[in-house]
């Protein structure tokens, strides 16, 4: 295998092992509140957890990339996936009563690499000759998508069939994917990847009004994919009063598939990325609004499952566009993108659970509910998910304005 083709699968493998940080937790909450006791919010702590470890990883390296060995750093992120899901599956394992601290250290490891993945993937990614980067971009990061689809269905699956008593069998058997990742780093040669060599550089190249537009949209970008990633499940469950386990293969898989299909046909065939995120982020108000005030549950599921394709390129379209626009940005550039992405990943759906536990509290509203022949835990969620309209709402004036402007800029970061 050509060096470059084995860096490019590497790197394909490397992010279905980052879809697998992200996701294999919250199909396993069930399980471990069953098998150890552990509240819901100690549960939910360990989104917290693996947020807050992935941007301190962004931050890190926003600042200091300079400092770090980046062929390293790329190549130990399969490792420390692997290493990460062998605490979290054995520590509990043998370690029953204290399972909670078992799983917060292998969150930790793993989310350490899932910071690495989201920094460092893309460059590499972007550095490697292509005929169409944009295409290449948008492949590497449809494979996450696919890879979300495949853990859901895959856990779900192995849950049912086996049973929960056997989840760690269903952590190391992941570890296979990371360990293929690691073999393909093994012995390959990285392309040049720009870092700024002083902190100057860093706080010069900052300035810029491109870099903060970027953000704010890859902000709004991953505010706008992630509440429904997130909170699609339970809307379906409690708004549209459709079975859980429904709400699971139409939520989150069904989502997450449409999320793959938008990315992988933007690889096929995409262009003019800057007028297909405005179209997604609008197209995407549109979905969140019907989702939240349509009365017909299957309009409501169908809504929830398009938001996946509308919202499919905020992400990794933003990249291309801080690629173009700042093309010696560097590791510096994505490390803060990935902090504004993560951000946004992080916010929009805290506020959604703010809201719709506000208006589930609220007895007037509780009562105009009633009036509306709804309970006020749904009127809650219908709140709630409005507020993920807000946020795609934002982004379409955001990604409008950068197609009004649209113009090549090259920004350099002073070495």
């Amino acid at each position: 295998m050509q060096n470059n083709a084995r860096v490019k699968y590497a790197c394909y493998t490397a992010n279905l092992s980052m879809s697998i940080v992200g996701n294999l937790s919250p199909i396993l909450f069930v399980t471990f509140r069953n098998l150890y006791g552990i509240s819901y919010s100690l549960l939910g702590m360990l989104v917290l957890v693996n947020f807050v470890t992935q941007l301190i990883v962004d931050v890190l390296f926003s600042f200091f990339s300079h400092k770090f060995n980046i062929p390293v750093c790329v190549k130990l992120t399969p490792v420390l996936v692997i290493l990460g899901l062998l605490v979290y599956a054995l520590y509990p394992l043998f370690l029953p009563q204290t399972a909670y601290v078992g799983l917060v250290i292998g969150t930790i490891i793993f989310s350490a690499a899932g910071g690495f993945g989201e920094v460092l993937i893309s460059p590499v990614i972007a550095a490697l000759p292509s005929d169409n980067p944009e295409r290449e971009m948008s492949k590497t990061h449809s494979i996450y998508a696919w890879g979300v689809v495949g853990v859901i269905v895959i856990g779900t699956l192995y849950l049912l069939g086996v049973g929960e008593i056997w989840w760690q069998y269903l952590a190391l058997g992941f570890t296979a994917i990371p360990l293929v990742s690691a073999i393909l780093f093994l012995g390959a040669k990285l392309p040049t990847m720009e870092t700024p060599e002083k902190v100057s550089g860093v706080v010069e190249f900052m300035k810029n009004k491109t870099l903060w537009l970027c953000v704010l949209a890859i902000f709004l970008g991953g505010a706008t994919e992630c509440t429904m990633a997130q909170w699609s499940s339970s809307y379906i469950e409690q708004a549209l009063q459709i079975p859980k386990v429904w709400g699971d293969i139409f939520g989150v898989a069904l989502f997450g598939m449409m999320l793959g299909i938008g990315r992988s046909l933007y690889a096929k065939m995409g262009k003019n990325i800057e007028k297909f995120l405005f179209l997604g982020a609008l197209s995407a108000t549109v979905c969140y609004v019907t989702a939240a005030v349509s009365g017909i549950a299957v309009i409501g599921l169908l809504a929830c499952g398009l938001t996946g394709f509308c919202a499919s390129m905020l992400w990794p379209g933003t990249l291309i566009v801080a690629a173009d626009k700042m093309p010696t940005g560097g590791v510096f550039m994505y490390a803060l993108l990935a902090a504004g992405g993560d951000l946004g990943a992080s916010v929009a759906p805290q506020l959604v659970g703010i809201i719709a536990d506000g208006v589930t509290a609220s007895a007037p509203l509780a009562e105009l509910a009633l009036s509306w022949g709804m309970t006020a835990e749904q009127l809650g969620m219908k709140a709630g998910i409005l507020v993920g309209a807000v946020f795609a709402l934002l982004a379409t004036l955001v990604f409008g304005y950068i197609l009004k402007t649209k113009k090549k800029t090259t920004i350099s970061i002073e070495k």
